[in-house]
C-alpha cells in the first residue's frame, strides 16, 4: 500500500514532459545519426532513457533529508572522483572528461557531481537557518562550490564546470543575499575577467572570439555557428521532415546529435516543432518550481530551485549557442542531446524533485 500511494504521489506530469522530451531527442538522434558511424546512438540512448526512470525512483524513495546527512562523504567522493579522471580518463576531443568502462561505455563524474552540487548548497544554507546571509557564508559556499568548479575546469572542461554555478547562485538569491554583497561579487568579477582570459585554452579564447564574429573564420572555429544557423533557417515554419534536413543529412552541420542537437530538430521540424519543445520545457521547469512553493521545508525548496536554475541554465546556453547568441561551451541539451551521464544525471534530479514531493505525504 505504501509504495502504492508513492507512485500515485509522484508528480505524474513533470515525469510526462520529461519522457515526452527525452522521446523527441531519440527521434532526432536516430535522424542525425542515421548512415553514420553513430547509427547506434539511439538505441543506447534508449537504454541510457530506461535505466534513467529507475534511478529516479530510486532517488525518490530514498528521503533526501538523509542524503543531506551524508553530503560531506558524497562531496569528498566526488572532489576524488574529478581528482582521478584527468588520471585515467580516455582522451576525446582534446579533454579527458570520461572514465572508459568498457562495451563502449563511458562515465562522465563531473555531470553527477552536480547532485551533490545541489545537495551541498540546499544543506548548507538550510543549516544557517537565516534569512540573510553574511559575507562569510557567501565565501564559505563559494569556497566550497569552486573547488569542483575548478577541477573540472582543468579537465579542460568549462561548460560543465559553469553549470554548477547557476545553483550556487540560486541558493544564494533564495537564501537572503544582500545587495551590497551582490555589487562587491559584481565589481570583483569585474575585476577578475581580464586575469580569467589569460587562463583560458587557446581554442576557449578562439570559441569566445568566434562567438563575437563567426565570419571571421568561417571554414574554421566559425563553421560550427554558421552551420548551426544556416540549419535553423532551413527549417522554416513547419520544418522539412524527419531525415530531410539539408545540413543534417549531408553532414554540414557538426555534431548534430549532442551539441547541436536542437539545430538538426529547427530544420526538419521547424518553428512549430521548437515551439512544441519549448512550452514543455517550461512546463517541466514551472512544476518543478512548484514542487520548490510547495516544499515541506527549507532543504527541499533549495534543492529543486537547485534543480530549476540547472536545468535552465543548460537549455539557454545551449539554445543560445544553436543561434550564436551564446559562445559554444558544449553543453548538452538536457533530456535530448546523446549522452548517457547527462540523461542518468537529470533523471536523478528530477528523483530528487520528486523526493521532496513526496516527503509532503509522509505519514
Amino acid at each position: 500500500m505504501a509504495v502504492y500511494r508513492s507512485v500515485r504521489n509522484l508528480d505524474w506530469t513533470m515525469i510526462l514532459v520529461a519522457l515526452a522530451l527525452a522521446g523527441l531527442g531519440i527521434l532526432q538522434i536516430y535522424s542525425a545519426t542515421i548512415d553514420t558511424a553513430w547509427r547506434s546512438a539511439w538505441w543506447k540512448q534508449v537504454l541510457f532513457l530506461c535505466a534513467g526512470f529507475v534511478l529516479m525512483w530510486i532517488m525518490a524513495r530514498i528521503d533526501y533529508h538523509n542524503m543531506l546527512g551524508h553530503v560531506p562523504a558524497l562531496y569528498a567522493a566526488s572532489l576524488g572522483l574529478l581528482m582521478l579522471t584527468p588520471l585515467v580518463g580516455s582522451l576525446v576531443w582534446g579533454s579527458k572528461r570520461w572514465i572508459p568502462l568498457g562495451f563502449g561505455f563511458k562515465f562522465q563524474p563531473s555531470e553527477f557531481v552536480k547532485l551533490v552540487i545541489v545537495l551541498l548548497v540546499a544543506r548548507y544554507l538550510a543549516e544557517l537557518r537565516s534569512d540573510r546571509l553574511e559575507g562569510r557564508d557567501l565565501l564559505k559556499l563559494g569556497l566550497l562550490v569552486g573547488i569542483p568548479c575548478g577541477l573540472v575546469a582543468m579537465q579542460p572542461d568549462l561548460g560543465t564546470s559553469l553549470t554548477y554555478v547557476p545553483v550556487l547562485l540560486a541558493g544564494l538569491f533564495f537564501g537572503g543575499i544582500r545587495w551590497q554583497h551582490v555589487l562587491v561579487i559584481a565589481a570583483v568579477a569585474a575585476l577578475l575577467m581580464p586575469v580569467g582570459w589569460f587562463m583560458l585554452k587557446d581554442y576557449q579564447k578562439a570559441r569566445l572570439e568566434t562567438f563575437l564574429d563567426p565570419m571571421r573564420d568561417p571554414m574554421g572555429k566559425g563553421y560550427q555557428v554558421i552551420q548551426s544557423k544556416i540549419a535553423v533557417g532551413a527549417g522554416g515554419i513547419w520544418g522539412r521532415g524527419v531525415t530531410r534536413g539539408s545540413q543534417t543529412q549531408l553532414r554540414f552541420l557538426p555534431v548534430a546529435h549532442t551539441d547541436f542537437l536542437i539545430s538538426a530538430f529547427a530544420e526538419e521540424h521547424g518553428f512549430v516543432g521548437i515551439l512544441v519543445v519549448f512550452g514543455l520545457y517550461f512546463l517541466l521547469l514551472m512544476q518543478i518550481a512548484q514542487n520548490a512553493q510547495a516544499a515541506p521545508d527549507r532543504a527541499g525548496m533549495f534543492i529543486c530551485m537547485g534543480v530549476c536554475s540547472l536545468l535552465l541554465f543548460h537549455l539557454l546556453v545551449n539554445a543560445g549557442m544553436a543561434v550564436g547568441r551564446m559562445p559554444v561551451t558544449g553543453i548538452p541539451l538536457p533530456l535530448m542531446s546523446y549522452g548517457g551521464s547527462s540523461m542518468l544525471s537529470v533523471f536523478m534530479m528530477l528523483g530528487l524533485v520528486n523526493n521532496v514531493r513526496l516527503r509532503r505525504f509522509a505519514a
